[in-house]
């Protein structure tokens, strides 16, 4: 109960707790200062749930009262110790369904007529009859870290071209704070939660209204993709669920037996221990470094790169996952790997790339928080070859129709299938306006039985080619990733297989370093400096690698700081090198100051720290927070230090212009002869 007197994400639930274990109404209201009445509502609810757990029968009297107050079908289940869909047929049986209500978008003032409902179990429907067919669109529901707005645009941009083409557009979302919710996007909206119960009720609602297309899944990212396998046979949702043939594959990648059906193309080797002990003999066999995550995960969450035996098990041991429910997958770790990120069209038989991505930060950092570059910088003909071959046979042999994203993992000259979805990523709407073509509208063409071949001839595609052979003087757009860490004192900086970052930002010039500077300026307030003293303190494996970017640096003018470890690779290559104390060392006794001290002294202009493995790591963590702390730029990959090398000589050089997107994609669609 004294958990519930401060506010946290999961007050609710303890004050529920609390009321279910004994506490009083006038107990929690001393404690929580909640007004007596919401008190007394949740109080209500707990009573009605010990009614019907208690009831010798579900009465239709009870089920109504039930529905009623909110408790859906998988929860009267759970009270019931019954399945969800036999209490869903027990309440359709008993004609026991929601209507839907209009919202009062005039306050009683005139008669409202916006669609925009909510459901409600009342007597009488105003859902309004319709002749054209319709295509229901599933949203993405709550914004959370790995399932974020870029979602929102693709079913927008969906929402647009199937009104232009003459369906009408039904939106299902949940999310106040999206433009697809806004009541004129849609011809008619349902502000209902992304459940199979809600979805059901919706398609209902619309089946009666008038003739359905079907439902579209593979817009709102994860939430309405996982609804796509149980939607698919029902009446009206199946012809455009779109699932993807294999049902029993990881949410978060394709079965090995796909990948290897395709030339010079595989997956990493990955196996399921059964029990927590076994992870440590997989590992081994696979070979360190490895990335062990929680089975069925969003956004990264979870994730770690382990680099020895000692992690894995103190990974083990904080992992609750572990178990038979909840295995912890193991994969072989592409170390100093090229991650490239694709989006694509299919239609079953014409493929369509796109956007191929180049991520900047090596393989093992979540595609959510590296930066890209469109085109790719480094790529030649034959690995985009490779990359196109591969992804027509995924998505030929994943059934997709519509947007594919994978993201491969070239090492050498061997290509890797890391992860597969058959949806829209969050990576579209850059994509989209990086290359001048509408990709969500694209998809939502194809989802209602258009082909590739008709979109080119209508103008929504290029007549010929696509993003692997972009037309010469096509610009250079850079993604990158904004991070929360400002309003996070105190959270580590480094990145890593779990997805953190809050936002994207975008570059666009003719040339990478131009294009990343500006990308740099969006995410950090003051941008890349460009001139000044950089501390450069890195892990050993990335010594070797960081020397000619630091060398260019000084080239730069910059004044190069490092802890003594560093400091002595620097200086046996000829850079002069200020040392800097370990901030656990603290100053020394002629003043000499640490690495910590000398931030947030404001002394520092940028800011490399390369953690990796066991080592190093606290010292590592203070000099990012400080860094954070101070507002100044934070490179954790040497990759990273690369391209900001690349964007501060294209500040020194003053090539900095300002164009509007109209005026670049004014350009595209010259260069793209349309």
């Amino acid at each position: 109960m004294l958990r519930s007197g401060r506010p946290h994400d999961g007050r609710l639930q303890k004050v529920q707790q609390a009321l279910w274990l004994g506490a009083t109404v006038a107990q929690l209201y001393e404690i929580t200062a909640i007004d007596p009445w919401f008190l007394e509502q949740i109080a209500g609810i707990n009573a009605l749930a010990d009614e019907v757990r208690h009831a010798t029968r579900l009465s239709p009297s009870l089920l109504r009262r039930a529905k009623g107050a909110g408790f859906s079908d998988l929860q009267l289940a759970a009270l019931r110790g019954s399945r969800e869909d036999v209490i869903r047929g027990v309440r359709h049986a008993l004609g026991i369904r929601p209507v839907y209500k209009t919202v009062d978008t005039c306050a009683a003032e005139f008669p409202a007529h916006t669609p925009y409902h909510y459901s409600s179990y009342d007597a009488e429907t105003e859902v309004q009859p319709r002749e054209r067919e319709a295509v229901i669109i599933l949203g993405s529901g709550p914004n959370r870290i790995g399932q974020g707005i870029e979602f929102d645009y693709s079913c927008v941009h969906a929402t647009l071209t199937l009104r232009e083409a003459g369906y009408e557009a039904i939106m299902v979302n949940c999310n106040p704070e999206t433009v697809s919710t806004d009541y004129d996007t849609a011809n008619r909206l349902y502000f209902e939660p992304l459940t199979l119960e809600d979805v059901l009720e919706v398609i209902h609602a619309e089946l009666e209204a008038g003739p359905l297309a079907g439902v579209i899944c593979q817009l709102g990212g994860q939430t309405p993709l996982g609804l796509a396998a149980r939607l698919e046979g029902r009446r009206g949702a199946a012809a455009r669920a779109r699932r993807p043939r294999p049902s029993t594959w990881p949410r978060s990648g394709v079965p090995s037996d796909r990948c290897s059906r395709t030339p010079d193309c595989r997956c990493p080797s990955t196996a399921w221990p059964a029990v927590p002990h076994e992870a440590e003999a997989i590992a081994a066999r696979i070979g360190y470094p490895v990335l062990v995550r929680p089975s069925y995960v969003l956004g990264g969450r979870g994730m770690e790169i382990v680099y020895d035996a000692s992690m894995l098990a103190s990974y083990i041991e904080r992992a609750t996952e572990a178990s038979p429910e909840h295995p912890v997958l193991v994969d072989q770790f592409l170390d100093d790997a090229i991650e490239i990120d694709v989006d694509a069209l299919f239609d079953g038989e014409e493929l369509y790339l796109g956007g191929v991505m180049e991520h900047i930060e090596e393989a093992g950092i979540h595609s959510g928080d590296s930066a890209c570059a469109l085109p790719p910088m480094t790529l030649g003909r034959h690995e985009l070859d490779q990359i196109r071959e591969s992804t027509l046979a995924i998505a030929r042999g994943v059934g997709v129709r519509g947007l594919l994203n994978i993201q491969f993992a070239l090492t050498g000259d061997r290509l890797y299938v890391l992860e597969a979805n058959p949806r829209a990523s969050r990576t579209v709407p850059f994509v989209s306006k990086a290359t001048g073509v509408p990709l969500a509208k694209a998809a939502a063409r194809i989802a209602v039985g258009e082909t590739v071949a008709q979109l080119r001839a209508d103008g929504l595609l290029p007549a010929t080619g696509d993003a692997a052979d972009l037309p010469v003087g096509a610009p250079m757009a850079v993604k990158e990733a904004v991070m929360p860490f400002g309003r996070f004192h105190g959270v580590d900086t480094v990145l890593g297989p779990e997805m953190r970052s809050t936002g994207e930002v975008m570059g666009i010039d003719a040339d990478f370093g131009t294009a990343f500077a500006k990308s740099q300026s969006g995410a950090y307030s003051s941008g890349l400096p460009s001139s000044g003293r950089a501390i450069i303190t890195v892990a050993n494996r990335d010594k070797r690698s960081m020397i000619f970017p630091v060398k260019r640096l000084a080239d730069l003018g910059f004044e190069i700081l490092a802890t003594q470890g560093t400091a002595d690779v620097l200086r046996r290559n000829g850079l002069k090198t200020t040392v800097l104390r370990k901030n656990a060392e603290g100053i020394g006794p002629n003043g000499e100051p640490t690495t910590v001290g000398s931030i947030l002294a404001g002394e520092v202009d940028l800011v490399v720290n390369t953690p990796v493995g066991t080592g190093a790591r606290v010292d590592g963590y203070d000099i990012r927070t400080a860094a954070v702390v101070k507002g100044i730029p934070c490179i954790t990959t040497v990759q990273g230090l690369a391209a900001a090398v690349q964007g501060i000589e294209a500040l020194k050089t003053g090539r900095i212009g300002v164009r509007s997107i109209q005026e670049h994609q004014a350009d595209l669609n010259q260069l793209w002869g349309r």
